[in-house]
C-alpha cells in the first residue's frame, strides 16, 4: 500500500509513475477523500477537547457540593452525539480510501526501466552457455512419459488439466531438488520454515494477492480461507502487526510449499508439460531488512536464487523486470530465466522483489533503530528458491541423452540415491 501523504505531496509523480506501470489512475478522489478525513479529525479532537472542559466543569461543581445544570449535562450529551457521528463518517471515508489503496501498485524503483511490457526488460547478464545437443532435444513432457515418472493423462482424469502425477524415479527426483534447494539456502544463511498451506484473507490482503487478483487464487468458500499461490504469503506475515528491533534485521527464511494458482487469463498458454500448473511446488526465500539496506539485499537475494542453478550446472540468465511487467507489489524485480534445451529458448524459474514498504505497510511491520527509537515500516523482500517443477522439466531437457535417459545432476546424487534416468525395459 502506497503512503497517502506521499500522494497528497507528490500526485503528478504519483500518476506518472502509474502510467509507467501501463495504469491511468485518478488520485484526485482520494486526495478530496483524504482532506475531507483530516478536518472531520479536527472537528473530533476540538470536540473531544469541549467535551472535556465540560465534564471537568461538572467535576468541579459536585466537588464543591452543587448540582450541574440541566443545561451543561444536556450540552455535554450533545457533544458525545455530535463526536459519535463524525467518528462514523471518519471511519466511512477511510474505508473508501483503504478500499482505492488496496488497488493501487507499488510504485517503480528509479533504478527500474520504463517500458510497456517484456519487450521493455533489460537483460543484465547470462550464466552458462546454453546446451546445444547433437541430436533433436524433445521436450521435458515427452522425455517424462517415456521415462514413465511424468504422467499427465491419470493426472487429467483425477483433477483436471494443468495437474501433473510423479511416478518411480520421479518422485525422488522432486524430493531431491526441494531438499538440495533448502540445504543450499540454510548454508547461505536462511533459517527454514514450514507454514500452513491455507491461510485467511488478511494475509492474502497483506501481500497484496486481495483484493487485486482474487480471480488467481483458490478458495474454501465455507471457511474464507485461500490455497497459497506461493509461500511468500504465509511467511510474510509471520511479522503482521510486529515491531523488530534494527538488530534482529536482516531476517531471512526459506520455506519449501505446494503453491495453487487458477492460472485465470492464461489460457492457451503452456498447456503442456510442468510449466504452468495449477499446483507446484516451489522453494521460496523471504527477506525483511532495513530500508537502508533493502537493496543489497535484493542484489544478494538474486545471487542465492541463482546460486542453486549454478550448482546443478543449469544455464540462465538475469532479466531486470520494465515498470510495465513487474508485479503488483514489487517496486523492483529480476527475472532468472532458465534454459530449456527443449524448447530453445529461456523460461522464467525465478522471480526475486524488493516490495520496499508496500507490503510492509499493508501489515504494518515496522523496524525500531536502537539509537533514536525512531520507527518506521520496514522493508519486504522474496523471491523463488527456485520452482521446483520448472526445474525438474530444465534437468530432463537439459540433460537428456540420445538414447533417452537422463543424467542427474552431481549435486543432487546423494538426494537421489541415482546418477541416472533409464528407459524402461
Amino acid at each position: 500500500m502506497l503512503d497517502i501523504k506521499f500522494i497528497r505531496e507528490n500526485p503528478k509523480a504519483v500518476e506518472a509513475a502509474m502510467k509507467n506501470r501501463n495504469q491511468n489512475i485518478n488520485f484526485e478522489r482520494l486526495i478530496a477523500w483524504d482532506s475531507e478525513r483530516r478536518t472531520v479529525i479536527g472537528e473530533v479532537e476540538s470536540l473531544r477537547l469541549k467535551r472535556n472542559q465540560k465534564t471537568e466543569e461538572v467535576g468541579k461543581l459536585k466537588r464543591e457540593k452543587q448540582e450541574p445544570s440541566p443545561e451543561l449535562l444536556a450540552e455535554i450529551n450533545e457533544i458525545r452525539d455530535s463526536i459519535q457521528e463524525h467518528e462514523k463518517e471518519l471511519l466511512m471515508v477511510e474505508s473508501q480510501m483503504e478500499d482505492f489503496l488496496l488497488l493501487i501498485p507499488n510504485i517503480p524503483d528509479e533504478s527500474v526501466p520504463v517500458g510497456k511490457d517484456e519487450s521493455g526488460n533489460k537483460i543484465v547478464r547470462f550464466v552458462g552457455d546454453p546446451i546445444r545437443h547433437s541430436f533433436k532435444s524433445k521436450h521435458h513432457w515427452e522425455i517424462g512419459e517415456k521415462l514413465e515418472i511424468l504422467d499427465f493423462t491419470v493426472a487429467s482424469k483425477i483433477s483436471g488439466s494443468r495437474f501433473t502425477v510423479l511416478k518411480n524415479e520421479g518422485c525422488a527426483l522432486e524430493r531431491a531438488i526441494i531438499n538440495f534447494f533448502i540445504d543450499a539456502h540454510k548454508e547461505k544463511g536462511y533459517a527454514e520454515i514450514m507454514t500452513p498451506y491455507l491461510v485467511n484473507r488478511i494475509s492474502m490482503r497483506g501481500t497484496g494477492q486481495l483484493p487485486k487478483f482474487e480471480e488467481e487464487a483458490f478458495k474454501c468458500s465455507e471457511d474464507d480461507l485461500y490455497l497459497i499461490p506461493t509461500a511468500e504469503v504465509p511467511v510474510t506475515n509471520i511479522y503482521r502487526g510486529d515491531v523488530l528491533d534494527e538488530s534482529e534485521l536482516p531476517k531471512k527464511y526459506v520455506s519449501y510449499s505446494a503453491c495453487f494458482r487458477r492460472e485465470a487469463g492464461s489460457y492457451g498458454k503452456d498447456t503442456k508439460g510442468l510449466i504452468r500448473n495449477h499446483q507446484f511446488n516451489k522453494v521460496e526465500l523471504v527477506k525483511f531488512t532495513a530500508p537502508e539496506n533493502s537493496m543489497d539485499e535484493l542484489e544478494s537475494l538474486v545471487s542465492d536464487a541463482g546460486n542453486v542453478l549454478e550448482k546443478l550446472g543449469l544455464p540462465y540468465r538475469v532479466s531486470l523486470l520494465c515498470s510495465g511487467d513487474m508485479g503488483f507489489s514489487s517496486a523492483k524485480t529480476y527475472d532468472l530465466e532458465v534454459w530449456l534445451a527443449g524448447d530453445n529458448a529461456y523460461r522464467e524459474i525465478s522471480s526475486c522483489s524488493n516490495f520496499k514498504d508496500f507490503q510492509s505497510r499493508r501489515m504494518d511491520i515496522k523496524i525500531k533503530y536502537s539509537q533514536n527509537k525512531k520507527r518506521e515500516f520496514l522493508h519486504t523482500l522474496n523471491g523463488s528458491g527456485v520452482a521446483v517443477g520448472r526445474t525438474f522439466a530444465a534437468i530432463l531437457e537439459n540433460f537428456q541423452q540420445e538414447d533417452g535417459s537422463v543424467v542427474i545432476p552431481e549435486a543432487l546424487r546423494k538426494y537421489t540415491g541415482f546418477d541416472v534416468i533409464r528407459p524402461k525395459l
